[in-house]
């Protein structure tokens, strides 16, 4: 192994929330008319978690939050920096960061500020992250992607409304001893995918004075386009990757990928030739959790003993946009 952290960050806790409704796939056969075992065939998901109409993503993103302070006794006290990572903002204006603030109960003072990266934002927020711990400006950050999918599904488009779950996940990071960190991140965009997947409404280009529906409110994706644009492209990104780290595929301990859909998740262990043992799968069950996907993941790996201090980890993701990201890490 050739490839060594050329910026110090350590991941000292991870944390997880997710809302109280358990959605498995037989209800959805229910509620959406189809023969027992429909759902779970198309998905590949046994269950994922729905949040109710009135519940918070703030309180989720702090339930998170604490989670991942409690997991290594921490004290709220000790985060100078909160930055959100969702998809969706909790509103327009202020930031989400304000509110997680504020249903955390954390101290006033802390700086916060919001990362969208669409479903990669925890990379995003990871290599900023990196950059101010190694400038001195911050000491220990708190980084939180939450986002409630649900609220977004259009169930008359069937190919997207079976695969989302909602939840929230935390990762909190200092810059260490420099013995971890980032040996290399690698973020594109390719602006030809940017109508594939889309939420039309909640800024300037659609709104009451500009015109808008209800349906710009809701998901729209092209599925079949999408994947087909991702599929010729994340090979050589793959590879762009790896050779930037300096760190072949079979050195690698863990890859922490975003949980898409179970197509993207096979196309990375039969084009990509990443290892079954290799390959952090949770998606049968939470589904697609956007933003909170990665870090989710991530604390699966965590809780699981498959983040090991000296062992390559690789997070990788593709996103609206489109979007390519990923990062290789020493813990």
């Amino acid at each position: 192994m050739t490839g060594a952290p050329t910026t110090a960050l350590k991941i000292i806790a991870t944390g997880i929330a997710l809302p109280g409704e358990k959605i498995v796939s037989a209800t959805l056969d229910r509620q959406l008319g189809k023969p027992e075992g429909y759902v779970e065939r198309r998905s590949n998901i046994l269950w994922r978690y729905h949040a109710t109409a009135e519940a918070s993503q703030a309180a989720l993103a702090a339930e998170a939050l604490h989670n991942a302070l409690a997991s290594a006794s921490l004290a709220p006290s000790s985060i100078d920096l909160l930055i959100c990572a969702s998809a969706i903002a909790v509103q327009a204006l202020p930031c989400s960061a304000i509110h997680i603030l504020q249903a955390a109960n954390m101290p006033a003072g802390v700086a916060g500020f919001d990362i969208n990266s669409s479903c990669v934002s925890f990379i995003s927020a990871l290599e900023v992250a990196a950059g101010l711990l190694n400038s001195g400006a911050y000491r220990r950050i708190a980084i939180v992607s939450a986002d409630i999918a649900s609220r977004g599904i259009d169930w008359a488009h069937e190919e997207s409304s079976l695969i989302f779950g909602d939840g929230a996940a935390c990762a909190i990071v200092e810059r260490g001893d420099g013995t971890s960190g980032i040996v290399a991140s690698l973020i594109e965009m390719y602006p030809d995918g940017s109508e594939l997947c889309e939420i039309r409404a909640g800024g300037t280009r659609r709104n009451p004075r500009a015109g808008m529906t209800d349906r710009d409110f809701l998901f729209h994706m092209q599925g079949k386009r999408l994947f087909r644009f991702a599929a010729s492209l994340i090979e050589d990104y793959f590879a762009r990757l790896l050779q930037k780290s300096g760190i072949a595929l079979d050195e690698i301990a863990t890859v922490v990928p975003h949980q898409a859909s179970h197509l993207s998740l096979e196309h990375m262990r039969k084009r990509l030739k990443v290892p079954e043992a290799v390959l952090v799968d949770i998606y049968r069950y939470y589904g697609n959790q956007v933003a909170a996907s990665i870090p989710t993941a991530l604390h699966e790996a965590v809780i699981s003993g498959r983040f090991q201090p000296g062992k390559p980890v690789m997070l990788i993701g593709t996103a609206a946009g489109l979007t390519l990201a990923g990062m290789v890490l020493i813990p």
